[in-house]
């Protein structure tokens, strides 16, 4: 996936802000059930949040933020407080629920 200018980002965080998170982040941290709940959500809604529940610390979020968007092959696109906003476009063109403009 190329990496999405700063536009398309804001884009993006205006699209998730009346979201709710699907997945939070607890105690366990970074497992491959939280990696398997990203994708999934991924698939099912292309942009979700993600709450962090513990580790609030600003340079363990990003390291978590970070893992799973390598694991997930998606791309964070904003941070606001505890929680995080993750993008990644379906594969199948049909199934594409956000269009971001001019891409």
């Amino acid at each position: 996936m190329e990496g999405l200018k700063g536009i398309h980002k804001k884009y993006l965080r205006g699209l998730a802000h009346s979201q709710k998170p699907l997945v939070f982040i607890g105690q366990k941290g970074i497992s491959p059930t939280l990696i398997k709940a990203v994708d999934e959500a991924l698939d099912t809604h292309e942009l979700i949040k993600v709450k962090f529940n513990e580790f609030k610390e600003k340079d363990r979020k990003k390291e978590i933020s970070d893992i799973i968007e390598k694991e997930t092959q998606s791309e964070m696109v904003g941070m606001i407080g505890h929680t995080a906003i993750f993008y990644r476009q379906h594969k199948d063109a049909e199934k594409r629920k956000i269009v971001i403009p001019n891409r």
